[in-house]
């Protein structure tokens, strides 16, 4: 059985880490990332130097201000054979519903996918805003019902059901049922 390696390190040292060498990457200051990505520098700051539970929106607000792809702030240097258990991993919830997304497979460099799983659980629906353009995401309900999809036409699925969409337009996701778990493959251009 493969050695699974070191424990990670908490996600908010991943992001902070991330976020600090990004924004030093694209030679952009504090008060100018804050200000693109709409946030206060204090928080920018704050998730900086490691403090702070910043929210799913947030970070994709960050990576839209420094143009880069989410999983550059959450992903973690990974052994070649990786291995995951339910419920552990960097995973960032959503301040707009009862919805978590845990990044499975960040796109090595070439490849240009990423994996999360997703537990989210009936309440407020979570709404994205547009990604980059030409991104399009595929999910697969695993347990549970939810309606997923562009914001204007979502569509109800049930375990097994899969769906692609384009990304790059509003879009939503809303659990209808307890415990529901899907996978998400976002899929860049």
């Amino acid at each position: 059985m493969p050695d699974a390696g070191p424990a990670p390190k908490p996600p908010i040292e991943v992001i902070a880490a991330s976020l600090r060498a990004e924004r030093v990457r694209a030679g952009l200051s504090l008060t100018e990332v804050a200000r693109r990505a709409g946030l206060a520098k204090s928080t920018l700051s704050q998730l900086e130097s490691g403090t702070g539970n910043p929210s799913l929106e947030t970070l994709w607000a960050l990576c839209v201000a420094l143009e880069i792809p989410f999983p550059r702030l959450v992903a973690v240097e990974r052994p070649r054979v990786q291995v995951i258990r339910a419920g552990e991993g960097p995973a960032v919830g959503s301040e707009q519903s009862d919805y978590r997304a845990t990044l499975l497979a960040a796109s090595p460099p070439g490849a240009r996918r990423d994996v999360y799983s997703v537990a989210a659980e009936p309440g407020p629906q979570r709404s994205s805003a547009p990604h980059p353009p030409g991104v399009v995401e595929h999910v697969v309900i695993g347990a549970g019902r939810a309606l997923v999809g562009v914001a204007d036409e979502p569509v109800e699925l049930q375990p097994g059901d899969y769906i692609c969409y384009p990304a790059d337009v509003p879009h939503v996701f809303q659990a209808l049922e307890p415990g529901t778990r899907a996978v998400l493959v976002s899929e860049h251009h």
